[in-house]
């Protein structure tokens, strides 16, 4: 979901941006007007996020997927060594990607979820413990498909690599904890097609593996994220999306109104025995709300009635099933309002 408001503003400038007559997407990426609103919009992110000077921005292709690639190539180098902790489908996929690039190098991964009491839960490892080379610890700070958000701080002896793209600025973080910071857009950003790449200036100095250009991240930098066309349209609705962002308040004030949303919704699955969660409370993301009925032969039921309500997106992921309520920034508080009424009434009628 993106905010209405930006929305509104993007369909307002759709033919005519900043009285030029035409759309974003039909100016030159290099002209000065569109060179102002890239300029702004790192501005504006590292305000948002507190990215220190010694990191580099850059807005780029791919999506997440596309960075579990990039990352190998620019910083494994020949024979080198990464570990990967797995929490969830999408560090599962990582690792996945990982190894498929990586004829010589050596691609450790770590289980690091334990089901605890029948609840899923992160335990983290000692890192300091592991006596291994790595160049460098990837991990997901929030996997979507399984519900399951990373709040600790790692202790890592190595850099540290986060795939951010579900919950990046939906609360604060140092960025300092970390060497590189990736996100697919398509959560909290704008439209999916671009990437946000947070990468801390040391990195760029280790050995890289052949790539394609447009995913180098030292091209990048030297070109200002315009090593080709970018997509443009995608990163002029991400920078209305961080004014947004700093008109309500930036990323603390977010984080307050998400923690409320949350709790909106996993109070009301922990007071009913017609619903449950299956993610331990330490580690429930506040992004992607998973939830089962403790009859799930009503699943159909359920998503039929709550379309109808206007309430969509809510089926789980195939390989979890069950439910799936995301509400990223934009989802405002109604949002949750509703589906916990939905869900009350629901219930109330099935019980009968």
């Amino acid at each position: 979901m993106l905010p209405q408001a930006v929305m509104q503003q993007a369909q307002s400038e759709l033919l005519d941006w900043h009285g030029l007559g035409t759309s974003v997407m039909e100016i030159s990426h290099r002209s000065k007007e569109f060179i102002a609103l890239t300029e702004q919009a790192e501005i504006d992110l590292r305000e948002l996020m507190s990215i220190p000077a010694n990191y580099h921005v850059l807005f780029m292709h791919g999506g997440g997927r596309g960075q579990f690639s990039a990352v190998v190539n620019n910083f494994l180098g020949q024979q080198g060594k990464a570990l990967y902790l797995v929490s969830g489908s999408w560090s599962q996929s990582a690792v996945a990607e990982a190894k498929k690039l990586t004829s010589d190098a050596q691609i450790d991964s770590l289980d690091i979820v334990e089901n605890i009491n029948g609840k899923n839960q992160v335990v983290l490892p000692d890192l300091n413990k592991i006596d291994r080379d790595y160049r460098y610890l990837h991990y997901c700070t929030n996997e979507t498909v399984d519900g399951i958000e990373i709040f600790d701080e790692l202790d890592s002896p190595w850099p540290i690599i986060a795939d951010m793209s579900s919950n990046i600025m939906s609360r604060e973080i140092n960025v300092n904890k970390y060497a590189l910071i990736y996100a697919g857009a398509q959560k909290n950003i704008g439209p999916s097609g671009l990437s946000i790449v947070i990468v801390r200036d040391d990195m760029l100095e280790l050995p890289s593996l052949p790539q394609s250009s447009i995913m180098d991240y030292r091209l990048a930098v030297k070109h200002g994220s315009m090593y080709n066309t970018p997509p443009t349209f995608a990163w002029y609705l991400a920078a209305e999306v961080f004014k947004w962002l700093k008109v309500r308040g930036g990323v603390a004030a977010m984080a307050k109104i998400n923690l409320h949303k949350a709790a909106l919704l996993y109070d009301f699955i922990d007071s009913s025995d017609f619903y449950t969660s299956k993610v331990s409370v330490k580690n429930r993301s506040v992004m992607n709300v998973t939830f089962y009925l403790t009859n799930e032969a009503l699943n159909g039921e359920f998503l039929n009635q709550a379309s109808e309500e206007k309430l969509v997106a809510l089926k789980g992921h195939r390989s979890v099933g069950g439910m799936r309520a995301s509400i990223y920034n934009a989802m405002p508080i109604e949002g949750v309002e509703a589906l916990v009424e939905f869900m009350q009434d629901f219930a109330n009628k099935h019980k009968a």
